[in-house]
């Protein structure tokens, strides 16, 4: 293609840029905020290393981008002590196509300045790949996020391999976000799937944090298969674990009533005395 050297080159320019104007990455993990899933995970998410986060369903994949855009900004404010350095992030053409192009207010709500994205978008996987792969081995990133369609023929056991040793190298987080794709052995340290959960509404019935059903498929040397409920806490930058059966993190509380009410029959009728008066409204 004519067109890949010019733009490998312009990539390549990027990076060094972002490399001048931010330090190397920390070492270490990269904890959620979670305590007990971070536990599992021995403290948190290896930070020099390949994970995957797998969208259960092509409906999920909103879910499953904001679990993933939540890990890289856990990253960054861990990385940078609440600054954060570059998000570097290669997309698929097709995923537009699909799913819609990314929205810069929505990447606000969730906390991340869209100034601080370096977004490339490629014709096809190999390309996705192809820029990710340049990126993981710049050190001045808060992570990496590489986002195919589907099932890129390139990609294999040898090229997450190599996506993986860059990670190592630099210091850098490296998220491959999956949608359309079957599970397939790779070099990732960690697997995630990913659901979406129907957020609790705030007051006013504003729309409340991002939840997700989270299940950790595969742990390199750790335990999986574990399940969790998390919501997003944008201000915070962290995730914090729900519980559809914790009462006290409703917000919905009403008052009591301060009279009693005539009851109401499930077809509408209303019984003077309190009692279903037994007519029926017909036609």
């Amino acid at each position: 293609m004519p067109e890949t050297a010019p733009t490998l080159s312009d990539l390549r320019r990027s990076l060094a840029e972002a490399a001048l104007r931010s330090g190397p990455a920390a070492a270490g993990r990269i904890d959620l905020g979670v305590p007990a899933l971070d536990e599992v995970l021995n403290g948190g998410l290896a930070r020099a290393a390949l994970h995957e986060v797998y969208a259960a369903e092509v409906a999920d994949l909103a879910a499953a981008t904001g679990f993933a855009l939540g890990l890289a900004l856990r990253a960054g404010r861990i990385d940078r002590k609440g600054g954060g350095g570059p998000i570097f992030w290669a997309r698929q053409d097709f995923v537009d196509a699909e799913a819609g192009r990314l929205h810069a207010p929505g990447l606000n709500e969730l906390g991340l300045d869209p100034a601080r994205l370096l977004l490339v978008r490629a014709r096809d996987g190999e390309g996705v790949l192809r820029a990710g792969a340049e990126a993981a081995r710049c050190a001045a990133l808060s992570a990496v996020l590489i986002e195919p369609w589907g099932e890129p023929r390139p990609f294999d056991l040898t090229a997450s391999r190599r996506l993986a040793l860059a990670a190592e190298a630099s210091g850098v987080p490296v998220l491959l976000l999956r949608v359309a794709a079957a599970e397939a052995p790779s070099a990732a340290r960690t697997r995630w799937q990913v659901r979406a959960l129907a957020s609790r509404a705030l007051e006013a019935n504003a729309p409340g944090a991002p939840a997700f059903a989270l299940r950790l498929l595969r742990q390199r040397g750790g335990a999986a298969e574990r399940e969790w409920r998390v919501e997003w806490d944008r201000d915070r930058h962290c995730f914090a674990e729900r519980s559809l059966f914790d009462r006290s993190a409703r917000t919905d509380h009403a008052a009591p009533l301060s009279r009693p009410l005539v009851p109401l029959s499930g077809d509408g009728q209303i019984a003077a005395d309190g009692r279903d008066s037994g007519l029926r409204r017909t036609g």
